[in-house]
């Protein structure tokens, strides 16, 4: 690990896992999950009475443990809902190696700002891609964006708190890096254990807009390798200072390229960055915001993930909650 410099949705109604609050689905990073509700009028001693039944209640969510943080999706889950991708319009064919980061002293020259200064489609990266969440609709559109952060294990994805827990954690994940064209070339990821900070449970605090989620590869037998070891993936950095050249990448919901953006990571505030590149729209919460890219990978220093204030922003401005100690702390707890 290392320290030191810095990183939308629609209510939908079961059986499908609606995406998260903030653009997951609708501007921000995820659907927002809303319970329905039944209002029924009756007369009670000659008066009105409103009574609020709660509506059905969502089978694609558990509790797991809310005070602590975290939940261990079941085995069956993961591989049913890498199936239901699977039998829509996705295809698993094999994609090009992965660069391997070139050795050097000190960090890389930054790259320019993009001009025009807008979010713009390009070239898909290994450690970066699409989040679903498919319910039993046979719509397996992709809500959020992840990529593959280093750890001890190797078996580590990031995205936002949002992305993997809106009312209740989300039961049917699947991670596809890389992704491009209804292709899948680093094969799918499903969770084995999730971990956000429960303040986000508790009160969806904005500056906690941050998750953590272990990886096996879905459907298969593990084969010895881990997503890391088929991807590579991005370093991570804590307690960074703001106002580096970044790059910001995200999937949008109705497209299999990401869009990306140059500019520069700015603080908000002392616990938000922002990122003043207008165009990502539903989708790319939890994309990647990254400092010190390296040319031929496309890897970087993660600082921070399309989240947190606003769910994530708006057309014209993207945040991040800042990596700051609590962050490193949800990150140790993940990877021990």
């Amino acid at each position: 690990m290392e320290t030191g410099e810095y990183g939308r949705t629609a209510t939908e109604e079961p059986p499908r896992a609606a995406g998260p609050a903030g653009r997951g689905r609708s501007r921000g990073g995820a659907l927002l999950r809303v319970s329905l509700a039944l209002l029924v009028t009756t007369t009670v001693a000659g008066g009105a009475a409103l009574l609020l039944w709660p509506g059905p209640r969502d089978p694609y969510l558990a509790a797991g443990d809310p005070g602590a943080g975290w939940y261990v999706p079941g085995h069956r889950a993961g591989d049913t809902a890498a199936a239901a991708v699977l039998a829509g319009p996705y295809r698993e064919r094999p994609g090009p190696a992965v660069p391997v980061p070139a050795d050097r002293a000190g960090s890389p020259p930054p790259l320019p700002a993009s001009r025009p200064l807008r979010a713009a489609p390009t070239a898909p990266v290994a450690p970066v891609g699409a989040l679903f969440s498919p319910g039993d609709d046979g719509d397996p559109t992709h809500h959020c964006t992840a990529s593959v952060v280093h750890s001890p294990a190797g078996d580590l994805i990031v995205t936002a708190a949002h992305c993997v827990h809106d009312g209740g954690f989300r039961t049917r994940l699947v991670f596809a890096p890389g992704l491009h064209d209804r292709t899948v070339p680093y094969g799918l990821w499903v969770p084995t254990r999730i971990d956000v900070d429960p303040r986000w449970i508790s009160d969806r605090d904005p500056d906690r807009d941050v998750a953590f989620v272990r990886v096996r590869r879905a459907g298969r037998a593990a084969d010895g390798r881990t997503i890391e070891e088929v991807t590579g993936a991005e370093r991570i950095r804590f307690q960074a200072p703001a106002g580096r050249p970044a790059q910001l990448t995200g999937y949008p919901d109705d497209r299999d390229t990401p869009l990306g953006c140059r500019h520069t990571a700015d603080a908000q505030s002392p616990t938000q960055l922002r990122f003043a590149c207008p165009g990502f729209p539903n989708g790319t919460s939890g994309g990647p915001m990254l400092i010190d890219v390296d040319r031929a990978t496309g890897t970087g220093s993660l600082i921070g993930v399309i989240g947190g204030l606003d769910g994530g922003g708006d057309d014209a401005t993207s945040y991040s909650s800042r990596f700051d100690a609590d962050v490193a702390k949800l990150y140790r707890r993940a990877t021990s």
